[in-house]
């Protein structure tokens, strides 16, 4: 069940291949990219070169493939028919730089808010249907997300969503920026997920630079994508826990994620680990006493929520608010593209880990795998207890020794497009770097929240109204990150 991590050794980043195709190929193009294997990871236009341009990404265990395009005044074919989940992409476009996709109707705005209800909604008409409207204000501290639900009596029909409140302009705002002044906007996509967002950011900016990262450097980030991990998944059992009601789980989770935050602190002074992550190079020094230090409290933070979770599991009311609700089957979650927790929850064994070399995951690492992965509340309840087991152990192994300063190397060739993939806790999420000597023409950020927020709705569909807040949380998307 659980990944071993690399040995000491020189590693490569993940190699991107470049491909053009005509506008007349463009379909054609994706589709032997699918036949020969690849994987959609998400597409997205650049008006920074000559002309508007479109490009798709495809990922083998070897490396990614963006197949880009010219766009004409008349567009281009759609390929959501080939690629359900190029859905939101092509959307976004469409908004943000006018790309018009020929056969995707009706292309729905997805960025943009228009007044009328009508025009970003599904129509649902018939006897006893009614619409509940639910946000964008909410209770609490998240950001803005309106839900508006389809529903007879409590049954759900249909979800509509709309999020983008507050496009915050921040892939814009990374053009003209030098390398490590870009870094900033990927950071503060998200906080959650920032050290994630960092390393993506970083490791794309490297590719393009013909950069190789040290040993040192790829065990202090792996590190301090794990102790993300850590807290986000203890936090994410905490919140279902919320969902049902269960205040002793709730409390529990929620004072061992505050344990985790406080040693994030002590690592890095800050408890969301901004600022800990540079291009080129690694800052964080752990001597081995510090690193004695957090382990032994790991340990100790292990054993507790071990503890912890056994009382979930032995909790009767709570189990039987889980099992069948929200269900998110295989064949779904992978026609949509889901990524992270909630993927493998429905038995799709996909994790950005086992394909890192700029990162210290070795070759073994496999994706966690449950016995029946049944994709409902319960399933994706489960993956996290099971994925914090492998989180301490790679901790425990690279804090074993001290985590050392260093910086990278020139090892190749420039690229004009640098494209990484890192497993955040919600998932895969994909930056991609265009650079012109020491500065960015282009930043694109896909976060795995975008890629499975039309997971939720499809896995909402069917349930009863009063479940949606704890299948939302069993999912735990983030709202910020995708108003980029």
């Amino acid at each position: 069940m659980t990944g071993q991590i690399r040995s000491d050794g020189a590693a490569s980043h993940q190699g991107v291949n470049l491909e053009t195709a005509e506008p007349a190929r463009w379909r054609e193009a994706c589709r032997d990219a699918l036949d020969n294997g690849g994987r959609f990871c998400g597409a997205f236009a650049d008006e920074s070169g000559a002309g508007r341009s479109w490009s798709a990404m495809f990922t083998r265990q070897s490396g990614t493939t963006v197949i880009t395009t010219l766009a004409s005044d008349d567009g281009l074919p759609t390929i959501v028919d080939l690629i359900p989940s190029a859905e939101w992409d092509e959307r976004e476009a469409h908004d943000l730089c006018g790309l018009e996709l020929r056969g995707h109707e009706p292309l729905r705005p997805l960025v943009a808010h228009p007044r009328e209800t009508s025009g970003w909604t599904h129509p649902v008409e018939g006897e006893g249907v009614n619409q509940v409207a639910v946000g964008p204000v909410h209770a609490g501290v998240i950001e803005s997300g309106h839900f508006r639900f389809h529903v007879v009596g409590e049954r759900i029909l249909l979800l509509d969503l709309r999020l983008f409140y507050k496009h915050r302009g921040l892939e814009r705002a990374a053009e003209g920026q030098e390398i490590n002044g870009g870094l900033a906007y990927a950071q503060r996509a998200c906080g959650a997920c920032a050290v994630a967002n960092s390393v993506a950011y970083a490791l794309a900016c490297e590719t393009a630079q013909g950069m190789t990262s040290p040993a040192a450097t790829r065990r202090a980030r792996t590190l301090l994508l794990e102790l993300e991990r850590l807290y986000n998944h203890l936090n994410d059992i905490g919140t279902i826990c919320a969902g049902v009601g269960f205040a002793p789980g709730t409390m529990a989770f929620a004072a061992l994620k505050e344990r985790a935050m406080r040693l994030n602190e002590v690592l890095t002074g800050h408890r969301f680990m901004f600022g800990s992550i540079q291009v080129g190079a690694n800052r964080i020094e752990v001597p081995r006493s510090t690193a004695d230090q957090i382990r032994a409290q790991l340990r100790e933070l292990q054993q507790d929520a071990a503890g912890a979770w056994r009382e979930i599991q032995f909790a009767g009311s709570v189990q039987a608010r889980l099992d069948g609700v929200g269900v998110l089957d295989h064949e779904m979650a992978v026609e949509l593209g889901a990524v992270g927790p909630t993927a493998r929850a429905s038995g799709v064994s996909l994790d950005a880990r086992s394909e890192s070399p700029g990162l210290w995951y070795g070759d073994s690492f496999t994706a966690v795998v449950q016995p029946a992965a049944k994709g409902d509340v319960a399933a994706r309840l489960e993956m996290r207890a099971l994925e914090l087991e492998v989180t301490f152990s790679i901790l425990d192994e690279l804090l074993a020794q001290p985590v050392l300063p260093a910086a990278s190397s020139r090892s190749g060739a420039a690229s004009p497009l640098g494209v990484a993939r890192v497993e955040s806790p919600r998932g895969e999420s994909v930056c991609v770097v265009k650079a012109d000597s020491n500065r960015v023409q282009r930043m694109h950020l896909r976060t795995g929240s975008y890629a499975n927020w039309p997971a939720l709705v499809h896995a909402t569909t069917g349930n009863l109204l009063p479940d949606f807040p704890l299948i939302n949380k069993s999912f735990e998307l983030c709202y910020a990150c995708v108003d980029r």
